[in-house]
């Protein structure tokens, strides 16, 4: 009997995800291992075990078809949602082709501009072989990367490179190139990709598939002027895009680490010889394409300057010049302001007194400026960002105007929710405040607009009131059987919490797990204090596969006991799984569905 008729018996219900993940990451791990070593050969050999297995092929479908959020995008195929036999049969026809299917072209609006961005959508069996790739290709890219580079890398975020940049400035004022590339996925030479890649042939001929394969406007009207090809640039909207963009970007840090080699303690060795004076050497902070040099030396971050851009200049990237300038983190530069904005947050130092300092006042060494006062660094959320935040909260309100308060308590729950997430590690108190008096202005207007006829007293007792005691003047909406709903209010989020930053030489793939499970409840603490809570609980596995959650893993609550039931939201009745484990929880018959509860509620408790 043939492998093929094998597996297509297989259901895809009864599949054992548990013993697929682990085959699975025990490969990336020993090509992640053979890539740090240099055995180039090894890792190869790897990689084609990999792509050829059939587990490596089950995984790379579900997290195309379940777990990513474009999964009901449809492609030039127009295929968006596939049932579990269909996905039994994409994983049986999956294979490295060297061949590829044009992209689909749409068009979104940048976040706050009138800019349009192209997105491609590939079709889902393509997807399917980015993923596919990508569980080959990320492991062995993982022991290359730069230590400061952030951006879409697992197990890494925003708040790191914050981080990053708050350690490199906090106990001194510097200098700072704030930069960031012009159409950067859209630029990006190919022949130079590909020989940065530097793989072996089969892999080779499958990513030039995907960066030539072109793209199909269907917005346009002509025929003709639909399909356009593909010189440069890799279509944004793909799952491989993030990693090969990254490549494109690699090797930036280190330009910048061999024009300025540094000493143990992380000093320009010439410096003394240049400048007369020891100075830090420059450090480069990366997300993507967005990027920040710090120096303390004015003329240092100038050449920098040059230096990347004769750098970028070799895979046909150049920065933008409206938004590349050069400043100081404590005063004013020329007529630019003090401080600079970096991935939503400005990040900026103030002069204090003796009693408040973050430096102790004194003088430099010689060739040093004199430091009479002391300076504390502040990240807070952007202006810019918080008025955009706050238009979108106003939008919403002007649009449901009609609507009962339950259902706008609903949509504007998860918008602040999200906002105040991303904010509260920082400095974000005074923004929380600010936001949280715009928003209860706009609800009163809200309310008014509804009753004209009545009077404020009337007004404020039906959409007003202060649930146990907490707070007085909280938008609340009756729900079935006498509950309340509440809406959110920015200051109910912690601010100013303290984010702990991935030690720079680490990666998912090195096999400490005890390191990225701790990981993962800290970074939780800050996103969602229930599921800060309950992955502690679970010693960080799932409550149904018992696998260990990973940095890059879709984590979604379940209840024990359904809220139709009278199950509430709270840590008794509630378990973390993944996002596939959840469906396949959903889709369990009655009886066995019982028997986990029962399992579980024996290990929690009572529930209700």
């Amino acid at each position: 009997m043939s492998k093929t008729e094998i597996t297509s018996k297989v259901e895809w219900s009864d599949i054992e995800w548990r013993k697929i993940e682990f085959n699975i990451w025990k490969l990336q791990k020993r090509i992640y291992r053979a890539s740090i070593s240099g055995n180039i050969k090894l890792v190869h050999k790897l990689q084609k075990t990999l792509i050829q297995s059939w587990n490596g092929k089950l995984l790379a479908v579900r997290r195309v078809t379940q777990e990513n959020k474009g999964k009901r995008t449809a492609g030039v195929d127009g295929k968006k949602v596939l049932t579990p036999g269909m996905r039994i049969e994409l994983a049986e026809t999956l294979r490295i082709d060297g061949k590829s299917s044009p992209t689909k072209r749409v068009w979104i609006e940048k976040p706050g501009k009138k800019e349009m961005r192209p997105l491609g959508i590939p079709t889902i069996e393509e997807r399917g072989k980015q993923a596919l790739m990508k569980l080959a290709l990320e492991p062995e890219w993982e022991a290359k990367f730069e230590n400061n580079s952030y951006g879409f890398r697992p197990g890494r975020s925003c708040h790191d490179a914050i981080a990053a940049i708050f350690s490199s400035i906090n106990k001194k004022q510097k200098y700072v190139l704030d930069a960031d590339i012009t159409k950067c996925f859209d630029k990006i030479n190919h022949d130079k990709l590909l020989e940065k890649v530097n793989t072996f042939p089969k892999f080779r001929r499958q990513i030039k598939a995907w960066l030539k394969c072109g793209v199909i406007d269907l917005s346009q009207m002509s025929e003709r002027e639909r399909y356009s090809e593909t010189v440069e640039g890799t279509p944004q909207g793909s799952i491989i895009s993030p990693l090969l963009a990254n490549i494109a970007l690699h090797g930036m840090e280190k330009r910048l680490e061999e024009e300025f080699p540094s000493d143990k303690q992380g000093r320009w060795k010439e410096a003394y010889k240049n400048l007369g004076h020891n100075i830090g050497v420059p450090r480069l902070i990366r997300y993507a394409d967005d990027f920040a040099v710090l120096c303390e030396d004015l003329e240092i971050i100038k050449r920098c300057k040059t230096i990347i851009e004769e750098w970028l200049s070799e895979v046909n990237l150049e920065l933008k010049p409206c938004k590349t300038r050069i400043c100081h983190t404590l005063e004013k530069l020329g007529e630019e302001e003090a401080g600079f904005r970096f991935l939503g947050f400005e990040i900026r130092q103030f002069k204090v007194g003796k009693h408040h300092s973050g430096k102790k006042p004194g003088k430099c060494k010689k060739g040093g400026k004199n430091n009479i006062l002391g300076f504390k660094t502040i990240i807070k959320p952007s202006k810019e960002k918080i008025e955009t935040h706050y238009k979108v909260i106003k939008y919403w309100c002007d649009k449901m105007k009609a609507v009962e308060a339950s259902a706008l308590i609903r949509k504007l729950n998860p918008i602040i929710r999200g906002w105040c997430n991303y904010q509260s590690p920082w400095h974000s108190k005074e923004a929380f405040s600010k936001l949280k008096n715009l928003m209860w202005s706009r609800l009163w207007r809200w309310a008014k607009r509804r009753h004209p006829d009545k009077n404020s007293k009337w007004v404020a007792r039906k959409y007003f009131k202060s649930p146990n005691n907490k707070r007085s003047w909280t938008f609340y909406s009756k729900v079935q059987e006498g509950n309340m709903m509440n809406l959110l209010y920015h200051n109910d989020f912690p601010a100013s919490v303290k984010w702990v930053k991935v030690k720079g030489n680490r990666s998912p793939y090195d096999g400490d797990e005890i390191y990225w499970s701790k990981r993962i409840g800290d970074k939780y603490l800050t996103l969602d204090p229930q599921k800060s809570r309950l992955i502690k609980v679970q010693r960080s596995k799932c409550a149904y596969c018992e696998l260990s959650f990973k940095p890059e893993d879709m984590i979604e609550k379940h209840h024990l006991i359904p809220k139709i039931k009278g199950g509430h939201s709270i840590d008794k009745n509630l378990v973390l799984l993944h996002l596939h484990c959840h469906d396949k929880i959903d889709s369990l018959k009655e009886v066995d569905y019982d028997k986990w509860v029962l399992e579980k509620t024996t290990e929690k408790g009572c529930c209700k």
